[in-house]
């Protein structure tokens, strides 16, 4: 198979959809790749690294898309990449469809098999190709957070740990998986009070086993939610329901209650935000104050650390990559219940469920392709 690598253009986005290890073993199992000019140099990897790999490099995204049979990719492809895309080329990307109507019907119209990284699943009921990115976006969350609290920013002019004498902030995170986690550990190592708040007693009891010397954990109720907020000088929504638009947590008539000069960090914005006042921002203009709330919405947080956001995606993605290469999505997705699961488009048909319910498309199993093959 020919897998063709683009460079992202999504704003601010510095991550590259395969490394030159990820090109190497690709090569090493039969496969060829082609790689735009340029398009690992935000990650640190130039072009003599793919060379040196075996990779060939083309000068543009055009000849990319029209002579690879899979695209790997980063972010969800942008309105100039969805016009290149062609039936039955292999889409392998980040695509968070829920809350993006016109992508997901470009990615119908292009007849594309489309597989999101987002919802391909595992045997322990995670999500091992967000997980790497929920990581890294947990634990930027309380850095950018706060950055946005540094009142020159607009914030309260709060510091994290605070000093000898006063208080640190006070850091609420909604959401106790991955995301929330990770937050919280670096919050709490920063020196801030953390508390964090779920709706799983299961998750509530290993967090409060794990971390109990650390942060603070609360069953999420409206009461506890509002009270929190009351306190807060930093909020992170860090709440996922896989493929699903995020659930709107935080109204805006609840910013009336808040601090002013309070952070909201919506790690959640790439599935619409959990927040009601959320809407994606970029790293070149991230924060934005409504009601005196401040707000950092960055749509691609990873894309910051763009060196070890790379390689750790990499890393959890290639073995799903090779599977696509050596087996075509067909035989690799009737083998792997969990490849299955990632199927989100396929021959100008919308395959996965959550999407369907969030933008009223009605839905084709993905099992029914297998069948008709």
């Amino acid at each position: 198979m020919q897998i063709g690598c683009p460079k992202e253009i999504k704003p601010q986005e510095f991550r590259v959809g395969l490394t030159p290890n990820a090109a190497q073993e690709a090569i090493a199992h039969g496969h060829t790749v082609v790689v735009e000019r340029g398009a690992g140099l935000g990650a640190g990897f130039d072009d003599d690294a793919y060379r040196a790999a075996g990779a060939r490099i083309v000068d543009s995204a055009e000849e990319v898309f029209a002579t690879a049979e899979m695209i790997v990719k980063v972010k969800e492809p942008q309105p100039v990449e969805r016009a290149r895309l062609r039936e039955n080329q292999i889409l392998f990307t980040y695509l968070h469809l829920a809350p993006d109507p016109d992508q997901t019907r470009d990615l119908m119209a292009s007849g594309a098999t489309c597989i999101a990284y987002e919802t391909v699943t595992d045997n322990h009921g995670g999500l091992p190709l967000l997980a790497p990115m929920s990581e890294v976006a947990g634990r930027l969350a309380p850095q950018m957070g706060a950055w946005t609290l540094q009142k020159a920013n607009g914030g309260r002019g709060v510091l994290m740990g605070g000093v000898p004498g006063v208080g640190p902030a006070r850091v609420l995170v909604i959401g106790g998986g991955v995301v929330g986690t990770h937050a919280a550990r670096i919050a709490a190592g920063m020196g801030a009070e953390v508390t964090v708040l779920d709706r799983s007693l299961p998750r509530l009891r290993s967090l409060d086993d794990a971390f109990s010397s650390l942060f603070r954990t609360g069953y999420s109720s409206r009461g506890l939610l509002q009270e929190h907020l009351a306190q807060a000088d930093m909020v992170i929504g860090a709440v996922l329901v896989p493929g699903a638009a995020a659930p709107k947590l935080v109204s805006r008539a609840d910013l009336g209650g808040m601090k002013p000069g309070a952070a909201l960090v919506d790690v959640a914005i790439d599935q619409g935000g959990c927040f009601e006042t959320s809407r994606a921002t970029t790293h070149a203009d991230p924060i934005y104050e409504v009601d005196g709330i401040m707000h950092y919405c960055v749509a691609n947080m990873p894309g910051a650390v763009a060196r070890t956001a790379t390689i750790a995606l990499g890393n959890a993605t290639m073995p799903y990559m090779l599977a696509l290469a050596d087996k075509g999505w067909r035989r690799a997705c009737a083998e792997d219940r969990h490849m299955l699961a990632g199927l989100n488009v396929h021959a100008g048909r919308l395959t996965y469920e959550a999407v369907g319910s969030a933008l009223g498309i009605d839905v084709t199993a993905p099992a029914e392709f297998l069948q008709a093959a």
